[in-house]
């Protein structure tokens, strides 16, 4: 078999945009709903614990399932599953617009959970499947990849504007008519593609899966919230031991949920601890710094957003940028140099204070972004890459499980340490007649010192500014090492791997006797790295 026979033809390039619209979809929904709160709140009345599990929901369901529905696609047929998962989203997002109570708005965003579930493994492993060719392959897991950040762009822009304009249901309604669109085109543009190895998907293990994620998901958000008490750590141990029985049982199994012969590749196992890590603090930060635009400067969440878009557009172009680089380079090369360039970032954030402005904080965010998202991308390429092709589906989700528990990881650990910083410089700060410890937010403390006559406020919410300030600055002091190090690591780990130009040498004689049915025909597999 030829390249060119294995090369991706117009058809598969406009199948990757259809499949790169849902994914923007499923990021896009989260920052939606966060800026539809007030009005949520004005319209259902619901309780402080319901409004919490409005939020939280969507994302703990899309965590819990993923390795389900990755491994189930599989099964079943990958674009089936995705066409089962565009169907109920669709659904499930007017179900969701038009919900009358706090109770129904649990239940429907549950369910679009559920559904985003089956969207990011499903459109994963499809790309896998459509393009053979790794040098193809990189760059259009980099195009999926970069839908997700843009949806996280796109979220507060485009939800501000609905908002102004029309009820809090409308921002829902956004899924529909790209549902539709998926529904309409994807029987015709999109190959299927299901494992030859058979088996049935085991219930239990897809229990123990969405118990022991769902568990460290919710331990973790709980620690973000109220800092290490004991039963959101108790939580995450529960979680832990669940993971290990899930694990333990896959190794009985002759069709296991997960294989985890897949950990033994190094280029795999590498590439998903990268990932998280750099996940970890790129979600934990960015957290930090809408903290920092809003409650520190006072700017509005759309003014926050707007901030936050250089980096996201450097992130993009980053990105793409390496998926070009890495035909030519090892990607060992290019994971050190993006990593180092976040350390950049970091350090530009060793001078930020409560009266630096936006500047010093941006110029840091488009340097951490323009260094992790080329990470983030490549390391998901990898993962899917370094899997055989019948494991696509199984190594799509583990990648975006990974994604998840990095967010919350990120959140919990360095939300911790600024919560920390910020008690620790306070301590002397309350003046006459207000507790220490009062108000131990700096939200809390801005509100306090709002109470306060003339200059006792003054001061109480000028040294609240600065001890959040101190704790941005102690998280980028212990990120800046940390970057460096996994930079080192993951170039030794990953030296091995060759170009993706090099590796389609020995790609294109193998092809023939590849594994898997994608509509007929077979589907070449990665050479592994050692």
């Amino acid at each position: 078999m030829q390249e060119k026979s294995l090369r991706a033809t117009r058809k598969e390039w406009i199948g990757l945009a259809v499949l790169a619209l849902p994914s923007m979809l499923v990021t896009m929904d989260l920052t939606l709903l966060h800026l539809a709160v007030p009005q949520i709140g004005a319209d259902l009345e619901p309780s402080s614990s319901q409004l919490l599990w409005i939020t939280d929901i969507y994302g703990f369901f899309i965590a819990g399932f993923l390795v389900t529905m990755g491994t189930l696609g599989d099964r079943v047929g990958r674009r089936r599953m995705l066409l089962f998962g565009a169907l109920a989203f669709g659904a499930a997002s007017v179900a969701t617009a038009y919900a009358q109570s706090p109770e129904m708005l649990i239940v429907t965003r549950a369910l679009l959970g559920v559904a985003g579930a089956t969207l990011a493994p499903s459109t994963l492993s499809l790309i896998r499947n459509m393009f053979p060719l790794a040098s193809q392959r990189t760059v259009a897991i980099t195009i999926w990849s970069v839908s997700f950040m843009l949806g996280g762009a796109l979220g507060p822009v485009v939800g501000g504007v609905l908002l102004e304009h029309f009820w809090w249901g409308s921002v829902f309604l956004l899924a529909v008519p790209v549902m539709v669109l998926l529904l309409a085109v994807g029987p015709f543009l999109l190959p299927e593609y299901r494992s030859t190895q058979g088996g049935h998907v085991d219930l239990s293990s897809s229990l123990l899966s969405m118990v022991s994620v769902l568990s460290m998901i919710y331990g973790l958000k709980e620690v973000a919230k109220q800092g290490p008490a004991v039963v959101p750590l108790a939580v995450i141990v529960f979680g832990l031991a669940v993971g290990y029985a899930f694990v333990k049982r896959q190794d009985k199994l002759e069709s296991p949920l997960l294989n985890l012969r897949l950990f033994a590749n190094r280029a795999f196992s590498a590439s998903l601890l990268t990932l998280l890590l750099t996940v970890m603090f790129l979600m934990g930060i960015q957290f930090l710094i809408a903290q920092y635009f809003q409650s520190v400067l006072g700017l509005s969440p759309l003014e926050a957003g707007l901030r936050l878009l250089p980096a996201v557009v450097a992130g993009m172009i980053a990105a793409l940028a390496a998926s070009a680089i890495v035909t030519k380079v090892r990607p060992a090369y290019v994971f050190g140099a993006g990593l180092l360039i976040a350390a950049a970032g970091f350090t530009t954030l060793f001078r930020v204070s409560a009266d630096s402005g936006s500047g010093t904080v941006v110029l840091a965010s488009i340097l951490m972004f323009a260094g992790l998202a080329p990470v983030s991308a490549l390391g998901i390429d990898m993962i899917v890459g370094a899997a055989p092709p019948e494991q696509a589906g199984p190594a799509a989700a583990i990648s975006e499980t990974s994604n998840e528990f990095g967010g919350a990881l990120g959140i919990a650990v360095l939300g911790s340490i600024g919560t920390t910083v910020f008690h620790g410089s306070m301590a002397d700060s309350y003046p006459d007649g207000v507790p220490a410890g009062a108000d131990d937010t700096l939200v809390g403390a801005l509100e306090g010192a709002a109470r306060l006559p003339g200059e006792a406020g003054e001061a109480l919410a000028t040294a609240a500014r600065e001890a959040f300030a101190a704790g941005l600055q102690v998280n980028s002091y212990l990120a800046v090492p940390l970057m460096v190090l996994l930079a080192v690591g993951v170039t030794f780990l990953l030296r091995d791997v060759k170009p993706s130009a090099q590796e389609e040498q020995d790609l294109i004689p193998a092809a023939d006797s590849a594994p898997g049915t994608a509509d007929g025909v077979g589907e070449p597999e990665r050479s592994p790295a050692h």
